[in-house]
C-alpha cells in the first residue's frame, strides 16, 4: 500500500507523522518527497548506500548556427525563451526541459545539456528503506527531483509512506498522484483548518480516499471535527500537545520507538486505512 501523509502548511506535523507511520509499520519504505526540506532523516538517521544525482535538460545554443528567426521563443508556452542581443537565452528556472525548441528550430542549432539540480539518497535505518529527495539550494523546481525519488528502486511488496511537501502546490500533486490513500495532517487551529480543508479539496480531485490525523490537539476544534463529519473523513488519531512528545521530538527521536502505547496507535490507524482500501 502506497500512503502519502500531506498537509496544507508547515509545521503542522507531517513529517512527524510520516516517520512515525513508517516505523510503526515496519519492513516499510520512507520517501521524503519534501525536497526542499527533508526532514525525515534527522529522525531516521538511515545509513546511506546511494546517492543519485537528478540532472534537467536545458536547451544549449549554437550562435553560428542560429539564424535569429526566433521560432524557438515563439513555441515555448512557458515564455522561457528570449531573443536578445542578437542572440537566444534560456530563463533556467522557467524551463520545463520539454525538449520542444529543439524540434522547431529548423536550422538545428539548438542541443541539450545537463544541469544538475539536486540528488536522491538512499539508505536504510534497520528494517525502513529511507529515500530522500534533495533539492540544490536555490533551484526553482523540486518536481524532477520528486519524480526521481518516487522511481529509485522503489519495493512496492512493502508499504511506503511519502511524505510530501506541505501546500497544495504542483510538487504535491506530483507526489500523491500514484498513491492509494492519503493521511491528512491538520492543527486544530482556524489558521491550520484554512489549510487543511485545500489539501483535502486536493485530495477529491484526484479521487484520493483520506483520513485525518489532528496534530497538536489541546482542545476540541469545532469546525475542523464538523467539517470531518459532514465530508464523512475518519480521525484516525487525535495526537495531543504534550510537553513529552516535544522533548522526543526536540531530541532527533522518533515517538514510537519511544511510546508503545503510541506505537499501536499508529499500527491502528494504518489497519484501518488498509480495511478502507479493500
Amino acid at each position: 500500500m502506497k500512503i502519502a501523509v500531506l498537509s496544507g502548511k508547515g509545521g503542522a506535523g507531517k513529517t512527524f507523522a510520516a516517520v512515525n507511520l513508517a516505523v510503526a509499520a515496519g519492513n516499510a519504505v520512507y520517501i521524503d518527497c519534501d525536497v526542499e526540506e527533508p526532514n525525515g532523516r534527522i529522525f531516521l538517521k538511515p545509513e546511506i548506500e546511494n546517492e543519485i544525482p537528478v540532472d534537467i535538460k536545458l536547451p544549449k545554443f549554437d550562435a553560428d548556427k542560429c539564424n535569429g528567426c526566433r521560432k524557438c521563443v515563439e513555441f515555448c508556452r512557458f515564455n522561457a525563451l528570449i531573443y536578445i542581443k542578437n542572440r537566444p537565452d534560456v530563463f533556467s528556472e522557467v524551463c520545463h526541459s520539454c525538449g520542444g525548441c529543439m524540434l522547431v528550430c529548423p536550422e538545428n542549432a539548438i542541443s541539450e545539456e545537463n544541469k544538475n539540480i539536486g540528488k536522491v539518497e538512499i539508505g536504510h535505518r534497520r528494517d525502513i528503506k529511507v529515500v530522500t529527495g534533495v533539492l540544490n539550494i536555490g533551484e526553482a523546481s523540486g518536481v524532477p527531483v520528486i519524480n526521481a525519488a518516487l522511481r529509485a528502486d522503489i519495493d512496492y511488496n512493502r508499504n511506503i509512506i511519502v511524505d510530501c511537501p506541505p501546500g497544495s502546490a504542483c510538487s504535491v500533486v506530483e507526489s500523491i498522484s500514484e498513491v492509494d490513500y492519503c493521511i491528512l495532517v491538520a492543527e486544530p487551529t482556524a489558521f491550520g483548518f484554512h489549510n487543511f480543508k485545500m489539501v483535502y479539496e486536493l485530495a477529491t480531485l484526484l479521487n484520493k480516499p483520506c483520513s485525518v490525523v489532528i496534530n497538536k490537539m489541546d482542545e476540541v476544534y469545532e469546525p475542523l471535527e464538523s467539517f470531518c463529519q459532514e465530508k464523512n473523513i475518519p480521525i484516525v488519531m487525535r495526537i495531543p500537545f504534550n510537553k513529552g512528545i516535544a522533548e522526543i521530538v526536540s531530541r532527533g527521536d522518533v515517538l514510537v520507538d519511544k511510546d508503545n502505547s503510541y506505537k499501536q496507535l499508529f499500527v491502528n490507524a494504518l489497519r484501518e486505512m488498509v480495511g478502507e482500501t479493500k
